[in-house]
Parts: C-alpha cells; structure tokens; sequence
C-alpha cells in the first residue's frame, strides 16, 4: 500500500493538514480496499501547536518519513523573513531522512520549506500568489510561476493555495490510479473532480449581482453537446443574450472566452474516451468535438505533452495493473 507522510510543523494549518487524509484516505478500489496508509508525523512524537487555537496530538516523530512514499508538507505559521529560526536544523534533518524516490509535495506557502531544503533548485514551482514575489526574492534560482493552481515536476510538486491543495492530490491519485478512481474520491468528497494545474490561481474581477443572468445553463447544455459544432452565436441564443454580452459574461464567470472553453472541455472528454473505452483515436476526436485524430494529437500533446496513444497506454497500464490485482 502506498504510504502517504503528513509532515506537521509547529503552527501548521490544520485544514490543509488534513486534506491528504481526506483526499488519499478515501481512494479505495473497486472492492473497497484503501490504496493509501495516510500518517501524520512531527519533527517528534510530541503535540503540534497549530495556527488555530487548539494543538493536536501526533503519534509519529520524523522517524515516519524514512518509510514515506509521498510526503506533504502543509502549511504554518512563520515569516521567513522576520523568524530566525523558521527553518530549524531539525527540518532539515527530516527531510535527510525521505527516500530518494519518494515523492514530496507541498501546499501552499510551505514551497518555502522545500525552496530552504534545496528541493526547488532550478525546478518550476508555485506558492500562493501573495507570497509569489517574496519567495522569488528569496529562492531566485527557483522558477515560479504565481499563475498556476500546481506544478507537477515529477518528484517534487507543489500547490498553490487550499483548494489547490485538493487538487493536487486529486492529481496524484488519477496519475497512480486513473481518473475513475479519482472521480470517485471527487464524488465522495464533494469537490469539482478536474482542474488543470494550469488554471490561473484566481481571477480578478467583481461578483455578479444576485439577479444577473449567468452562462451556467448554457454551460452545462454544451457539455452534453461536445460532439457538435456549437458555434458562439447559437451558444448566445440559448442563453438568451447577445453575443457581445454573452462572452463579456461568459469571460466574468470563467476566466476565459467561450472557444478556449469548449476546446478545454472537448481535451477533457477526449481524456477520458481515451481512458476507457476501446474507440479508434478518430472516433474519440469525433465524438469530443475536435474533429480529427490530427486536432486531437495537436490539442492533447498542447497540454499532456503525449500522443493519444501514449495517453491511453499509460492508463491502460494503470488499469490492468489494478484488475490484477482485483482478480487476484
């Protein structure tokens, strides 16, 4: 079972702390059997003090690190620039003890705990947006980009905020298991099941008033249509605006235009026809709306950085692996 180390600093946050638990604790395969051993550990088997009012009772020391398969280091209180010791040797010494191939992952503003271990050298990275400035400051030989929800650098990967921290781990799990897997942690928790590292962090712009007509109805009819041509104008109809109103709201509510949207929409269903079924990569462009096989292989290596058939056996793999297991 894959063993997943919760790294509880003095002040740590307690609900990003719990996320992993709640997000890996719940992954089960089809029979019900957990997939992941979720442990919480401090620096010593000692109470943790949180950022709240209450400390919490941890029954692992550092020591639990040694046989972690993923470690994630939530966030705490500090302020690297004004605590001396924000960084003690004893976190240093910690991190000496996880494995080479462990995967280590951070949420939120605890990237300055990895950036500090030397863990973010010359690696794409994310931290909150309001901590993004100072922490290039600070670690300017780590490329961060503020405009991301995570960054998946392979071993080490890092999260922007606390939802992001939710999907992150939802990332984990799809990567380890698949997105059906995933999906139904998602259900279970009740959160959205997919959202691309690559979403901007947050959107600046005002909250529609309560009586303002909203693109949401339109939005779900069309993802029930992703086969089709949908173009702009019969979206517009079906929302019962103009064009230019429709997209100017369509922009406020999303983030961006209708077409990037739909293209976005049309990948994700792509991934998962791709995933589970057996359909030729030309009917999975069809039945997504993009077309070709040649559209899809262009919009999926845009944002997988693989082919379709690359994409679908590296799932497959992950699938047979688990009916192996299953059956056996």
């Amino acid at each position: 079972m894959h063993r997943v180390v919760v790294l509880a600093l003095d002040g740590v946050y307690p609900f990003e702390m719990t996320i992993p638990a709640k997000i890996f604790g719940t992954a089960a395969d089809p029979r019900g059997k957990p997939l992941y051993e979720v442990v919480t550990c401090g620096l010593d088997a000692q109470p943790v003090r949180t950022s709240a009012d209450f400390t919490i009772a941890v029954e692992h020391g550092r020591e639990a690190l040694m046989s972690a398969d993923t470690v994630v280091v939530p966030p705490f209180t500090c302020d690297p620039d004004g605590d001396v010791d924000w960084f003690p040797p004893a976190v240093a010494e910690a991190f000496a003890l996880v494995r080479p191939d462990a995967r280590i992952v951070s949420i939120c503003s605890a990237s300055y705990v990895l950036a500090a271990a030397g863990l973010l050298d010359g690696r794409p990275a994310t931290t909150h947006w309001n901590e993004a400035e100072r922490f290039q400051r600070r670690f300017p030989r780590v490329r961060v980009d503020a405009n991301v929800l995570f960054v998946d650098d392979g071993r080490v990967l890092t999260a922007a905020g606390v939802a992001a921290g939710v999907d992150l781990c939802l990332h984990l799990v799809r990567k380890d298991h698949g997105s059906e897997t995933a999906n139904r942690v998602a259900r279970l928790c009740v959160v959205p099941p997919w959202r691309e590292g690559g979403q901007a962090q947050y959107i600046e712009r005002p909250v529609p008033e309560p009586a303002a007509a909203s693109t949401a109805a339109t939005r779900a009819w069309a993802a029930g249509r992703l086969h089709l041509p949908l173009p702009l104008a019969e979206l517009a109809r079906h929302a019962g605006m103009s064009t230019r109103t429709f997209c100017r709201r369509f922009h406020d509510e999303v983030g961006m235009p209708p077409g990037q949207w739909l293209t976005q929409q049309r990948v994700r269903h792509a991934r998962r026809l791709l995933e589970t079924t057996d359909m030729p990569v030309d009917r999975v462009a069809a039945a997504s709306g993009l077309g070709t096989g040649a559209s899809l292989r262009r919009h999926l290596s845009a944002e997988a950085g693989v082919s379709p058939a690359a994409y679908r056996r590296t799932f497959r793999a992950l699938t047979g692996a688990e009916d192996r297991r299953v059956h056996a």
